[in-house]
């Protein structure tokens, strides 16, 4: 296990593990903590070519993360200038993590506040243990969700639910959270680890190029019209052709084993 900062770093079976790693702060996004994610998916994840899934938790059992460190916030003397290009650079960040190019899943291990919530909706997939809460409730407090909150969860749950939960700044256990689809699976505390290590496992058996382009085809068409969409979903099958993961897909069905897929 490697400690990047305020993050736990570990490879299991081609499952890039990240904790974030404050549980004396609820794993709130203050510290180095966004610093530390970037260099953790765009220098270790990104160049580790045995990593072909992400897992992303927090440390204990109380939170995933709790959002903004509200004490380091509210001592704050930044300007309306200076907040806007901080907030530029976590929409970056943020974005960087939705669209990575190896697959992400959010292992809620406890309350998903604010940020920490939209960081769990830049992931690809989200389980949640069956205590987690999960909410945006920025409102409450004279602002709004600024990390993506009032754009992915719109897009993710509709938009009248979207507003029902920003405007009410009410919180959500995991049964409501997976009813609405915010959360893909809910699982006993005990064995969340167990579940979200099962289900990253199963998509880094796949072959990475094929996941790869399905990713992106998925994410494009939420953002563009559906001709539009269709036509990069031609071109993403395309380059899949002639590659060697579909090759070996083949034989392997046709052979009766386990694929070796090699994400060329």
């Amino acid at each position: 296990m490697m400690e990047i900062g305020t993050l736990l770093y570990e490879l299991i079976d081609n499952v890039a593990v990240v904790t974030i790693n404050r549980p004396e702060r609820m794993n709130t996004l203050g510290g180095t903590l966004k610093q530390d994610l970037a260099t953790v998916f765009f220098d270790n994840i990104r160049n580790d070519n045995a990593a072909r899934c992400v897992l992303l938790t927090g440390m204990g059992e109380r939170a995933f993360c709790a959002g903004a460190d509200i004490k380091e916030r509210s001592a704050s003397t930044l300007t309306m200038y200076e907040y806007h290009v901080q907030q530029r650079r976590t929409h970056d960040l943020f974005s960087g993590i939705e669209n990575f190019e190896k697959p992400v899943i959010a292992a809620l291990n406890g309350v998903a506040l604010g940020g920490g919530l939209e960081l769990a909706l830049c992931c690809d997939m989200r389980i949640a243990a069956e205590h987690a809460r999960l909410g945006l409730p920025e409102v409450k407090l004279g602002v709004i969700p600024a990390a993506g909150g009032t754009q992915r969860l719109a897009r993710l749950i509709g938009m009248g639910k979207a507003k029902e939960l920003i405007y009410t700044s009410r919180l959500i256990d995991a049964y409501e959270a997976s009813q609405i689809g915010l959360v893909n699976q809910v699982s006993p505390a005990a064995k969340l680890r167990e579940s979200a290590m099962a289900l990253a496992q199963k998509i880094a058996s796949q072959p990475p190029l094929a996941v790869r382009l399905a990713k992106d085809a998925i994410n494009l068409g939420g953002q563009v019209d559906l001709e539009s969409a269709l036509q990069f979903e031609r071109y993403a099958a395309a380059m899949l052709v002639e590659s060697d993961d579909k090759a070996e897909g083949m034989r392997a069905f046709i052979e009766k084993r386990q694929p070796k897929f090699k994400g060329r």
